[in-house]
């Protein structure tokens, strides 16, 4: 009740503020220990009616943060706190990056959506290893946490496959498993790295150094055509794939309403995520759902702010679920009412 009036104070400040405000302001609650007590019962959903085993990891529940909204692995703490069964932190690259120029992240609330170029900007893979290592060593957190890894932006495309291994090597003590992010929009020549013979390297590359088994998954575009997707389906059954996240943000701009659409022509380049994306990914999950026949888990992201945005999902063949901008405009609260939502389905 209390957060839409949040929100619209939150909105009068500039998204990337508005972010480090809200998050500053739940690491001072967790700090506290009664108010931890306090947000724990709030927001975190207590049944274990939703449990599940995926890729050979338990989820306590089937919602998750996608990656980009704790890049440094800095507040997984808070996170675990407001109840998600799984953060995703990065995406994380070799070398420190200050992404690109601000403003670089733009709202556009009448459709509940978000603009962002934000251009992989991150710590880098030292420092967030050792946060990753420190936690963990005094942590009892039983938080499942992904690792979204990228190649930094001066990294040539034929020589990216060594950064995803210098990733893999700095984070796989730390992280529970991989995500392979090759189709962010806000990198030059990213997403190409999403042609077969690409995605072959880098993950044949991954499992030669993979001697535990770690989980590596790879998160999609929603913009490939037919045909890609099915080159990323074949290779799921050539090379060892232990999942797929559909989908990334898009570039496709006919999504938005007619206002929108000339107001995002103004922002410019970026991934349009939130509302406008729900059926484009959702439709992709169908079709790789199918070409897969059940081989391997999918993650779905795009547009879940709903119990039933994310019952859509599951039926279209998704094991997870993943929310981003939907935790923006709908607050602390998302997990436990799509949890809520969730088990009164079963």
């Amino acid at each position: 009740m209390i957060y839409p009036l949040l929100r619209n104070g939150l909105f009068l400040l500039s998204p990337e503020t508005a972010h480090d405000v809200s998050m500053r302001g739940l690491q001072i609650a967790a700090s506290v220990p009664l108010l931890k007590k306090q947000f724990s019962n709030q927001f975190q959903y207590k049944k274990n009616d939703l449990g599940k085993t995926c890729f050979g990891l338990y989820f306590p529940n089937p919602v998750g943060l996608g990656a980009g909204f704790d890049k440094n692995a800095a507040y997984l703490d808070e996170l675990e706190m407001l109840g998600f069964g799984f953060v995703e932190i990065g995406t994380v690259t070799p070398k420190p990056q200050g992404g690109n120029a601000t403003p670089r992240l733009f709202r556009i609330p009448d459709q509940q959506a978000l603009i962002n170029r934000m251009g992989f900007n991150n710590e880098g893979l030292e420092i967030i290893a050792t946060r990753l290592k420190e936690r963990k060593a005094k942590a009892t957190s039983t938080l499942i946490v992904g690792g979204n890894i990228g190649k930094n932006k001066v990294t040539d495309n034929k020589d990216a496959w060594i950064d995803y291994c210098t990733n893999f090597n700095g984070l796989e003590s730390v992280v529970d498993y991989f995500v392979v992010n090759v189709s962010s929009p806000n990198t030059p020549g990213l997403r190409e790295l999403q042609e077969k013979e690409s995605l072959r390297k880098i993950f044949s590359e991954l499992q030669n150094l993979n001697k535990n088994n770690k989980p590596i998954l790879l998160k999609i575009a929603p913009d490939l055509e037919l045909s890609a997707l099915d080159d990323i389906i074949e290779l799921t059954a050539e090379i060892k794939m232990d999942g797929l996240v559909a989908t990334n943000t898009t570039i496709d701009r006919s999504l938005l309403n007619g206002l929108n659409f000339e107001r995002a022509k103004k922002i410019g380049a970026g991934g349009l995520s939130g509302r406008p994306l729900f059926e484009k990914s959702t439709q992709v999950l169908q079709y790789l759902h199918k070409g897969i026949a059940g081989r391997i888990p999918i993650i779905a992201s795009g547009g879940i702010f709903t119990g039933a945005d994310a019952q859509t999902k599951l039926n279209a063949g998704a094991s997870l679920v993943q929310v981003w901008t939907g935790f923006i405009y709908e607050g602390p609260s998302i997990v436990k009412n799509i949890c809520n939502s969730l088990s009164g389905n079963k």
